[in-house]
């Protein structure tokens, strides 16, 4: 299918099932956090899932082409990204099994019915208020800023449209590891699996992914670290294989 890409858009290649999606180089595009979010999470064969803050629309894009999930939600607040995202659905044939909402992540409790999802994921903005240099740009600085939400907005919307014993997935940054685990356990959602990503194997980690479940029992397992280059520009060959290359 054809379709006409505006002003600074670009068409990307994801490497999978054919697969591709509108970006604006302008904008903020999706980076591999989204891409390692969308290999550490399980949508089973018939589930429902839920991208909270989808942006594009890379992640159920992404789970689309790699799981037997029955149906893929995304939530973005951007009209412009949602737009981007909603033909990007158009372009790879997927309206039968992906959908794209606007609206907030804060209002998804009245958007989605309670406990309606089998797995909720999300890629949500890392820096607390002034932490780091602030894009001035509202799009940009919003994707890496807590802006227009928190990392409690994101959490209290995964655990009431989760279902009981579903399963939440996050991406995020360390240190603010202490802070994810607290809230999580604050709305019962049960850490049961983490991972940390290190850039080089002697480099400390820059990125934690996290599984949690809704009403689940305490145990959790820390799985072998992820390290994403071998050396500079060189992928380790599992960062390979989740890109598909």
């Amino acid at each position: 299918m054809m379709i006409e890409l505006r002003d600074g858009e670009r068409l990307d290649d994801l490497h999978r099932n054919g697969f591709q999606i509108i970006q604006n180089e302008k904008l903020f595009c999706f980076g591999m956090d989204a891409v390692l979010l969308s290999g550490f999470a399980e949508v089973r064969e018939g589930e429902k899932a839920l991208d909270l803050g989808t942006g594009t629309g890379i992640i159920p894009i992404l789970l689309a082409a790699k799981t037997k999930g029955q149906h893929f939600t995304g939530l973005e607040i951007s009209a412009v990204s949602a737009d981007m995202a909603r033909r990007s659905v158009r372009l790879n044939d997927l309206e039968q099994r992906v959908e794209i909402i606007q609206g907030d992540i804060k209002e998804a409790g009245e958007l989605f019915a309670p406990a309606s999802f089998d797995t909720v994921t999300s890629n949500p903005p890392y820096m607390i208020g002034q932490h780091g240099l602030v894009n001035p740009d509202i799009e940009k600085a919003a994707a890496r800023h807590e802006i227009l939400c928190t990392l409690e907005d994101v959490v209290r919307a995964a655990a009431k449209l989760v279902r009981p014993g579903g399963r939440f997935y996050m991406v995020h940054r360390p240190f603010r590891l202490a802070e994810i685990i607290r809230t999580l356990s604050q709305y019962k959602l049960e850490p049961k699996r983490m991972r940390l990503v290190y850039p080089y194997v002697d480099r400390e980690p820059n990125m934690v992914l996290i599984e949690a479940v809704r009403g689940g029992k305490p145990r959790m397992t820390v799985e072998k670290p992820l390290i994403v280059y071998k050396e500079p520009g060189v992928y380790m060959p599992e960062i390979t294989e989740i890109y598909g290359y």
